[in-house]
């Protein structure tokens, strides 16, 4: 962040100045003070809603509580409390050595169970972190309640390395006059334990991919989607967000990541906008926001450019309320033909929508998982088969099979990955080609490293053609009855057309 407001931001907002008198306050605290102003935070006194029970046996819980530990005991005696709270700002543990600070934080209700977002203690370390998406420091002073002006705050996001949704926070809190040199680098360092340690713990799921990279794509005529999807769940969410984006209409589509809703708004703009262009950007690197929105300017003032924002519930507070600033005062009402450009935006749910945002959207459209729209699996696999290997690629009716029945909990994004790593290695895909969790169900309980090695050399060696069960068991070392329990145990589906 470059930018940065006058001191009057602070008067303009109901602040004292004399606290910051000399400085100058950038535009991410203006703007975290002004929507403490608007959430009705107290300047003087903070008083947070008490949640009760934390949950404890959450992923980021354990994985968190193990580094902030490590990390304590590494301080020795300095006066730093460290604290997990969750992605609304809940505090659910904190580790300090020093009784005075612990009963200085407690005067001021900064303890396990209470709610710190900025809703309702205004502008913190913590809070902002949260609202913003992106590591904070906020110094004695800079707290929108005087109250914690004797505390100095550093935390850190810890986004789940695998759903990309906000676990929480890491917070490190000390006294105003202790230095804060690297308080905010500790807060970070232990964030990215966390978020590693999570991954870690995933059993081996891929980690989400990161907000590098083709950050901005311009089609000078809207793609179309290579297969229309056949469920009647797409076609209605289709039919919706068409008639929005004819009608003029701001739409925001939500589901689950990777399951199509940028595809669904770029295939209904080649129909609704078929000589424009459309531009679609997706969230940005923390490191990145402030340039990513400077290269809005020259695109929104044209009737031809269509505008889709994917992932807006990524974006920091303070990024979402720019845009929507610039998308009120900027986008066009119409043409000289009457066209209005389509501007829409995708997120996780509606309740993930940037509170700046919600006001432009006229209407919302959700998208089901690929789970519930079973119809479109095959055909969308062979779309992917044949757009890598540019030619048609055949799928045996076992792997048909196997890839309608899987839940995709990574929806799309999953499938293209699966049939492009199989079509890589055969011009015809069989269940022997594809991972072995896609020829298993759902396991009874979870799997060891072990027993996940079993299950795929299980599965492996069953969809061999021709194999018989006894065949396999011999192979594999066991009786037919140990592998029947196995595939019992392991879920595994009955879809290889083994003889008994």
């Amino acid at each position: 962040m470059n930018g940065s407001a006058p001191l009057s931001t602070r008067e303009q907002i109901g602040r004292p100045v004399t606290a910051v008198a000399g400085s100058t306050v950038s535009d991410r605290l203006a703007a975290s003070w002004r929507r403490s102003t608007e959430f009705g935070a107290s300047l003087d006194e903070v008083a947070p809603v008490f949640s009760g029970a934390v949950d404890e046996e959450s992923l980021f819980f354990r994985c968190g509580l193990d580094v902030i530990e490590g990390l304590q005991a590494t301080l020795a005696n300095e006066p730093i409390s460290l604290m997990l709270t969750d992605g609304d700002g809940v505090v659910l543990n904190r580790v300090c050595r020093e009784r005075s600070l612990l009963s200085a934080l407690d005067a001021v209700y900064l303890a396990p169970g209470f709610d710190y977002g900025e809703r309702e203690a205004g502008t913190t370390g913590l809070g902002l972190a949260l609202a913003d998406r992106a590591p904070a420091l906020v110094r004695a002073d800079q707290h929108f309640c005087s109250e914690l002006w004797g505390y100095t705050c550093a935390a850190a996001p810890v986004l789940d390395p695998v759903s990309g949704e906000l676990a929480g926070t890491i917070n490190l809190t000390t006294w105003a006059q202790q230095s804060d040199k690297l308080l905010l680098a500790l807060a970070q360092s232990a964030a990215s334990s966390t978020a590693a340690m999570m991954l870690a713990r995933h059993r081996g799921r891929e980690p989400r991919a990161a907000s590098h990279g083709q950050v901005f794509r311009v089609f000078l005529r809207p793609p179309g989607t290579s297969v229309s999807p056949r469920s009647r769940g797409w076609r209605t969410a289709s039919v919706e967000v068409e008639a929005a984006l004819a009608a003029g209409r701001v739409v925001a589509v939500v589901g689950e990541d990777g399951v199509g809703r940028r595809s669904l708004l770029t295939d209904a703009l080649s129909r609704t906008h078929p000589h424009g262009r459309v531009l679609v950007a997706r969230a940005p690197a923390v490191q990145d926001t402030a340039a990513w929105l400077d290269l809005w300017e020259p695109e929104l003032g044209k009737v031809a450019t269509s505008i889709v924002v994917s992932g807006v519930d990524e974006l920091p507070s303070w990024v979402a309320t720019k845009l929507g600033g610039r998308l009120r005062s900027t986008v066009p009402a119409e043409g000289r033909d009457g066209a209005r450009p389509g501007i829409a935006f995708t997120a996780r749910s509606v309740s993930e929508l940037p509170e700046a945002l919600r006001p432009l959207v006229d209407t919302c459209v959700e998208l089901p998982p690929l789970r519930e729209r079973r119809e479109d699996v095959v055909p969308l696999a062979r779309a992917f088969a044949a757009k890598q290997r540019r030619r048609e690629v055949r799928f045996t009716a076992a792997a048909q099979r196997s890839l309608s029945a899987y839940r995709w909990p990574g929806n799309v994004e999953q499938l293209r990955g699966v049939v492009e790593a199989a079509v890589a290695r055969t011009d015809v895909v069989d269940v022997e080609h594809l991972p072995a969790e896609l020829t298993s169900g759902a396991p009874r309980r979870s799997l060891s490293r072990i027993e996940t090695v079993e299950r795929d050399e299980i599965v492996r060696c069953l969809a061999e053609p021709g194999i018989t069960m006894t065949e396999a068991a011999v192979r594999l070392g066991i009786s037919r009855a140990t592998l029947y329990r196995r595939i019992e145990v392991y879920g595994i589906r009955d879809g290889f057309d083994a003889a008994p």
